[in-house]
């Protein structure tokens, strides 16, 4: 095999630094999102030259999951599978202002994501070896789960919702703590 000898000599970190990816506002204009025929959220981008880009598969990850939970949705390539964050394609400034089938498409997406079963009655909450267990009802069905610290893992946000953190990291909400019934209300009212 001849050797190029006008080839230039390029370091792959440059090259890795040269392709790299460059975030783009995501609007109706730009970006239409679909359901693929294997069921995942497909993305099609307009560049700016009227190029199309097709991305098989996207995920959409919240900026602000709790207090702004529909504003900056960030639109990224999947994980892959040696544990390499997917680079991000895209940020959606707000959700709404896409259609109505594809606010519908990635609520359902973020839903997955973001699973966060509402309380809506709490059958018990006892505290043995501090770890606390608590059995509740929720709007996914009834769960039981412990708490390691309810001090640091019960959170009252500034507009009245609870958040709960169990020991496994999954966060359960009551909307509105007032609105639950009496005997509910007691059992969380020392953490409010």
């Amino acid at each position: 095999m001849e050797e190029n000898k006008n080839a230039v000599s390029v370091n792959e970190e440059e090259v890795d630094i040269f392709y790299k990816r460059q975030s783009v506002t995501l609007t109706v204009d730009n970006a239409r999102f679909y359901r693929s025929e294997g069921g995942l959220i497909s993305l099609e981008l307009k560049g700016e030259g009227g190029e199309v880009e097709r991305f098989e598969r996207v995920v959409a990850v919240r900026a602000f999951p709790i207090t702004d939970p529909d504003a900056f949705i960030s639109i990224r390539e999947p994980d892959s599978s040696n544990h390499e964050k997917g680079a991000e394609i895209g940020i959606i400034p707000e959700l709404e202002a896409f259609d109505g089938e594809s606010v519908a498409l990635l609520r359902e997406e973020l839903g997955r994501r973001y699973f966060t079963p509402r309380i809506l009655k709490i059958f018990s909450m006892k505290e043995k070896l501090g770890h606390h267990y608590c059995d509740v009802n929720t709007d996914a069905g009834k769960f039981s789960f412990v708490l390691r610290n309810a001090g640091s893992n019960i959170r009252t946000l500034e507009d009245g919702r609870v958040l709960i953190f169990d020991i496994d990291g999954n966060c359960f909400e009551i909307p509105d703590p007032d609105k639950l019934d009496k005997a509910s209300y007691r059992k969380i009212e020392v953490y409010l």
